[in-house]
């Protein structure tokens, strides 16, 4: 995760504030906000920034600047620990609405070409594995993603379930004690949905509103949730971000969101974290729609031989925040670092 001080947070701010600024304007920001500093230790600080990928140098001699390195304004940095200190109407929001703007952004350039490359190359050692295990193991492998994705997916949404008693529930059908019959149905619908998809995983090389809606059909199955796109508003809990409320919009955004995702030069990593960030920033639906976008998510991996997410290790708390984060600044940074270090966890735990 990316991780900088106090001090290199505002020196990251005013660049961006400024659009570029020379040491000596940065040390006399800095006198005004902590006091004295020598030359050298902005420098290191400067250096931190750059080793981080979040500033460059350009000029050179007297002419040195320092801008905000950045390839895509999606990958926005923020300190999240600070960013959620601050209370929640009090935030700024760069669009309480949904921000029509997000999809000049939706390309690869959402990862450097050194973190596919080395995902790809990892990956490669998941193809390997999978053709190299028996019908029998890889079945069994593919029933323990199954259980953890479904009970970690469940807890995100505030399910209760023990990991253990998601697995007696899955295997046996037995709902554990002191449980609501709607946890046990959270978690059996996420197993309906994950089926389906593996059932038909060729299928996701093209995406079309009917498969996303196909998810979110089983992903709600028996839990009171009106299936197909909305028809009006939906609040979240802890934003003011507020959701397209007029189900053409709902439906406007996700075709273009789906054209995104079959155009063939957009790299299927890519195309998954797009679908989980959209389809949760979207909120098509009345309910189930980060469920939706997780499972979904999958689909596409799967269907282009990638490691699926079971989000087994992840602090619940993190995707939230990186979730909003998304929501409330259009940043995917974080979010993007929380799927990085789930899909090494899954290439590192799974079909071994």
């Amino acid at each position: 995760m990316t991780k900088i001080t106090h001090r290199q947070n505002l020196i990251l701010n005013f660049i961006r504030e400024k659009g570029g600024s020379s040491n000596k304007e940065i040390r006399e920001y800095l006198q005004g906000e902590v006091g004295e500093l020598d030359r050298v230790t902005i420098i290191r600080d400067l250096e931190v920034l750059m080793s981080q990928n979040l500033v460059k140098q350009t000029g050179k001699g007297r002419n040195v600047r320092y801008k905000e390195s950045i390839d895509n304004k999606l990958l926005n940095f923020f300190d999240v620990e600070k960013y959620f200190n601050i209370l929640v109407d009090q935030r700024n929001l760069v669009n309480e609405g949904f921000n029509f703007k997000i999809f000049g952004n939706l390309d690869n350039s959402l990862f450097s070409k050194t973190e596919l490359d080395r995902l790809d190359e990892i990956n490669n050692d998941y193809q390997r594995r999978i053709k190299n295990l028996s019908p029998t193991i890889l079945k069994k492998e593919f029933e323990r993603l199954t259980i953890e994705l479904s009970w970690k997916s469940s807890q995100i949404e505030g399910n209760t379930y023990s990991l253990i008693d998601t697995e007696i529930l899955i295997k046996e059908n037995k709902e554990a004690k002191g449980h609501t019959k709607e946890e046990a149905q959270m978690i059996l619908n996420h197993k309906k949905a994950i089926d389906y998809i593996l059932d038909k995983k060729s299928e996701f090389k093209k995406i079309t509103l009917g498969k996303i809606e196909n998810i979110h059909s089983l992903i709600v199955e028996n839990m009171g949730v009106k299936k197909n796109i909305r028809e009006g508003l939906v609040g979240i809990t802890g934003t003011k971000y507020r959701p397209l409320d007029n189900e053409f919009q709902i439906k406007e955004v996700l075709e273009k969101m789906i054209l995104v995702m079959n155009k063939k030069e957009i790299h299927p990593l890519v195309k998954s974290l797009v679908s989980i960030l959209l389809i949760s920033y979207i909120q098509p639906f009345e309910d189930g729609n980060k469920r939706t976008a997780r499972l979904f998510s999958n689909a596409i991996l799967l269907a282009n031989n990638y490691c699926p997410l079971s989000y087994r290790s992840i602090d619940e708390n993190d995707y939230k925040k990186a979730t909003l984060l998304f929501y409330e600044q259009n940043s995917a940074r974080f979010f993007k670092e929380l799927f990085i270090q789930q899909f090494e966890f899954s290439l590192n735990n799974y079909f071994l």
